[in-house]
């Protein structure tokens, strides 16, 4: 069935499946009194039309819905409690939800339907996490009118997206200048996907400054994965490992940097007398690390608070001062990262 062109209406989705408007409005509204086989006509051509609805009479108390991707960590739990400290105090009922659609195999079906659901549930606007959204479910929101603020979105956002982040790049440069403060010059960086749009802004970073000081960077002392555990041993470990292996190694994350951590205590090096270490989020993996970690600050709750009152705004028709807002960052200094002579020291 061909798509159809602006807005597609119950008569449209009616003709198409052969059934009156009511028919179709049973369907949406869940009635019971639909055969099953017409109720499943009927819903096949709503996902053939990718009909999304319309949004439901206003409600006396708005509700966002905040949805993730993957597993829940220490930096995600930060910005979904700055999203419900920002509702409570707002007077706004947040509500948590795991986001159906795979990115890769979304289809404009899926995504109405997902879209339905929002709004047949009385969503005001929605709020991702860390999501990387297909096509279709940008075109779906789109369709609906329903504001969408995402919070470091896991691929480049598109310009009309509207995000919140944080200052990844100069966050970046601060990690690195700091392990080259100390002396180092074989710094490696172990961080999140290539996709990432704050992975690639932290590389750069680091590239940045590595450049700044003519410090070469060879190819092996670069490992892209994600930014959990198991990607900082996995990283930590191939890196160590090289016959020439770095001094110190920025990770693009806290969790990553605990794992390289572990990579080196598997390897009998010591923190930081044998190997420097910087992450990067400053969560409370940061803090109860041993030794606890020099980390780059991002201002996760306010993050979250920031893209709760976006959507708010948007949801209310009001303008928005950017489409990309970026919160600064800060270099906190612990004890993972020391001077480079301190290894030749420490070893004597």
């Amino acid at each position: 069935m061909s798509r159809l062109k602006g807005r597609v209406t119950l008569a449209t989705v009616a003709g198409s499946a052969g059934v009156s408007v009511a028919t179709v409005s049973k369907v949406l509204n869940g009635r019971s009194d639909v055969s099953p086989a017409t109720r499943a006509r009927v819903q096949d051509t709503l996902e053939k039309h990718g009909y999304v609805g319309r949004r439901p009479d206003p409600v006396t108390r708005e509700t966002v819905e905040l949805f993730y991707q993957g597993v829940l960590n220490a930096y995600s739990v930060q910005v979904i409690q700055g999203v419900v400290e920002a509702g409570q105090q707002a007077g706004v009922d947040v509500v948590l939800n795991a986001h159906p659609p795979h990115p890769q195999t979304s289809s404009s079906g899926r995504a109405a339907r997902w879209i339905r659901d929002l709004i047949g549930n009385g969503r005001h606007a929605a709020i991702g996490l860390t999501s990387q959204l297909a096509d279709a479910d940008l075109a779906a929101l789109a369709r609906a009118r329903l504001p969408l603020v995402v919070v470091d979105p896991a691929n480049i956002p598109e310009p009309d997206l509207t995000s919140v982040g944080s200052t990844n790049f100069a966050g970046g440069m601060a990690a690195t200048q700091h392990l080259l403060s100390l002396g180092h010059r074989r710094i490696g960086y172990v961080g999140g996907q290539p996709t990432s749009g704050c992975n690639q802004a932290r590389l750069s970073g680091f590239r940045s400054a590595m450049d700044s000081v003519g410090a070469e960077v060879p190819s092996e002392y670069v490992w892209l994965s994600d930014f959990l555990y198991d990607d900082g041993l996995a990283g930590g470990s191939k890196m160590l490992d090289l016959a020439d292996r770095p001094t110190a190694i920025f990770a693009g994350s806290d969790e990553v940097a605990v794992g390289v951590l572990e990579a080196a205590r598997a390897r009998g090096l010591r923190v930081p007398e044998d190997l420097s270490l910087v992450g990067f989020d400053d969560t409370e993996v940061a803090r109860l690390a041993s030794p606890p970690l020099t980390t780059v600050r991002q201002p996760l709750r306010e993050m979250g608070a920031v893209a709760l009152r976006t959507a708010l705004q948007l949801a209310a028709g009001e303008p928005v001062a950017s489409h990309h807002v970026e919160l600064a960052t800060t270099l906190i200094v612990r004890g993972s990262a020391a001077p480079h002579e301190l290894r030749s020291v420490a070893a004597s």
